[in-house]
């Protein structure tokens, strides 16, 4: 497996930069096209009880102001992918999430920005973080605000034994092969090696130079054991599963996926 297309979600906020500078160094350096990507549900006013949609010359401010957005983010995509020339740029006038979703079958590797609390994206333009995990059937690359680099040099895999770890190993095996190391990290209190030594075998037959850790539990979160042992690694990316379920329409999150996407302070990829 390879990253043969890497997309890019862009905004109107303060760290749309970073994110797309990251992604089309990436991009560049696994040798893939880059796609930005960015949609603008407009503006229109709600009545009481039933959409009041205005008519005439307004609707129609509405609606150009929304394709402004997307104009802009556009000009954000195309200085931050410069030194790429395999690039492509789609966006429409919709819902963030459901246009990511669509577009989401152009690609291998969908990133996404956590964003600050500071971060200013405009409602209509904001991508939340649960619903694309849980849709794109991509594995996602979550991007804290700020970061501008990814070297995955050093690479540390939260793993459990569940489909959604199994299918992040796999779908991360374009950055495992080039880390200089990988840690798979089992946070337990049970000393049996024997699961994780499986999966460095495993990796060992991907050319993944790999070794086998047991964390026992701290005490505190699971969260908080990975990321610490992360920070001993000195690793700069974590490759877990995303456990959710959904309900009324909003997503709840495992402990350890709620707390990677609230506090993680470095990339963290994702599959679900």
């Amino acid at each position: 497996m390879s990253y043969a297309s890497i997309m890019v979600t862009v905004d109107d906020g303060r760290h749309a930069g970073t994110r797309v500078r990251l992604a089309a160094e990436l991009a560049h350096r696994l040798g893939a096209r880059l796609v930005g990507a960015a949609a603008c549900m407009p503006d229109y006013p709600q009545g009481y009880g039933e959409t009041a949609v205005p008519m005439g010359t307004v609707i129609e401010e509405i609606r150009q102001a929304a394709l402004d957005r997307c104009a802009e983010a556009e000009k954000v995509f195309r200085h931050g992918s410069c030194l790429d020339d395999r690039v492509e740029w789609r966006s429409d006038i919709a819902a963030p999430v459901p246009f990511l979703e669509g577009q989401s079958r152009a690609a291998d590797l969908v990133v996404l920005g956590r964003y600050a609390e500071d971060e200013g994206v405009r409602p209509g333009m904001a991508v939340d973080l649960g619903d694309a995990l849980m849709g794109l059937g991509r594995p996602v690359l979550v991007v804290p605000a700020g970061i501008e680099h990814l070297t995955a040099k050093r690479v540390v895999v939260g793993w459990k034994n569940t489909p959604q770890s199994r299918r992040a190993v796999s779908d991360a095996l374009p950055l495992l092969r080039r880390a200089e190391a990988v840690q798979v990290l089992r946070v337990t209190d049970d000393e049996d090696l024997a699961e994780v030594d499986d999966v460095v075998r495993y990796l060992a037959l991907h050319d993944v130079n790999a070794s086998a850790r047991i964390a026992a539990r701290s005490g505190w979160t699971v969260a908080d054991d990975l990321r610490k042992a992360t920070r001993e690694f000195g690793g700069d990316l974590i490759v877990t599963g995303a456990y959710g379920y959904s309900r009324l329409r909003e997503w709840f999150f495992g402990g350890v996926t709620r707390d990677l996407l609230a506090q993680a302070t470095i990339c963290c990829l994702m599959s679900h």
